[in-house]
């Protein structure tokens, strides 16, 4: 099985191409197997780039842990200039289909080849009940925002959002590796996220900028979660604490998020970088 390595801002996803070859067997197996970083070929889980009757191509993406997952936003940039790139389809302006939703992705060229990719994530889901949480406001059809969650001995105000998957935004006073690598895990398997949910860490830098990390559901914390970042964009104008439009500094690099006034969509905008190509096993 011939294979792609590709991160976004350090999102790191094996990907296949199944334009070229057949969608592979067991795949949960498969993704565990090469998601591991000391005997596989490394990443936070396996995307396959499908072909689609309805878009340019379709993601279909697994976590590291074999779990699959319905939307990746960092790994959809990497699927665009994959297809672009490789020749799979050369417009400027990509549609591809993950999970439920259909997204629209404009790419920026460098030298003939894909370098940043702009993509419209959506409005975010607020509904408590389709995010899915059982927090929520005063009603059950309020946004949980803001609203108290307690983890055995502490309390975090958390905001919850999906973006077409589900996460958990806590603002902090200063990230650490306490709220990711302790209380992240908490969040992500708390009986209040029926499917689990991937737990963000925000430091507020600015109205403007942000300082985040995420604990993703699945695979653990990972350099960059570009659902998340989106997460945390409306979560910021939810709560007050940011601008409409921010800069969120990741571990793995920034990404640009804008919640846009007109169309209520998510706008993200950030790299897309391809590092090897080869054969698995």
């Amino acid at each position: 099985m011939q294979f792609t390595k590709m991160h976004g801002a350090g999102n790191d996803y094996v990907y296949v191409d199944c334009f070229a070859q057949p969608i592979p067997q067991n795949i949960p197996e498969l993704t565990r197997r090469i998601s591991d970083r000391h005997f596989g070929v490394g990443g936070d889980g396996l995307i396959l780039i499908c072909p689609s009757e309805h878009a340019d191509a379709e993601m279909r993406m697994f976590n590291a842990d074999g779990s699959a997952s319905e939307m990746c936003g960092n790994g959809i940039r990497c699927v665009a200039k994959y297809i672009y790139d490789h020749n799979i389809c050369n417009q400027e302006t990509l549609r591809i289909k993950s999970g439920q939703q259909l997204l629209t992705l404009d790419l920026y060229l460098s030298h003939g080849q894909v370098d940043r990719v702009r993509v419209d994530m959506g409005e975010p889901i607020l509904k408590p009940e389709d995010i899915p949480t059982t927090l929520h406001g005063r009603s059950a059809d309020d946004p949980a925002c803001n609203v108290p969650l307690v983890l055995g001995d502490r309390q975090v105000d958390v905001t919850c959002v999906s973006m077409g998957n589900p996460h958990c935004v806590t603002f902090v006073d200063e990230l650490s590796d306490d709220w990711v690598l302790r209380v992240g895990p908490q969040i992500e398997t708390d009986p209040h996220f029926p499917n689990r949910v991937n737990a963000e860490f925000v430091e507020i830098l600015s109205p403007s900028k942000v300082r985040q990390r995420t604990w993703e559901r699945g695979s653990g914390e990972t350099m960059a979660c570009g659902t998340g970042a989106s997460a945390v964009c409306v979560a910021g104008v939810l709560t007050g604490k940011t601008g409409r439009s921010i800069l969120v500094h990741l571990p793995g690099g920034d990404l640009e998020l804008e919640w846009s006034e007109v169309d209520n969509h998510v706008y993200m905008t950030g790299p897309a970088t391809e590092v090897f190509s080869g054969n698995w096993p």
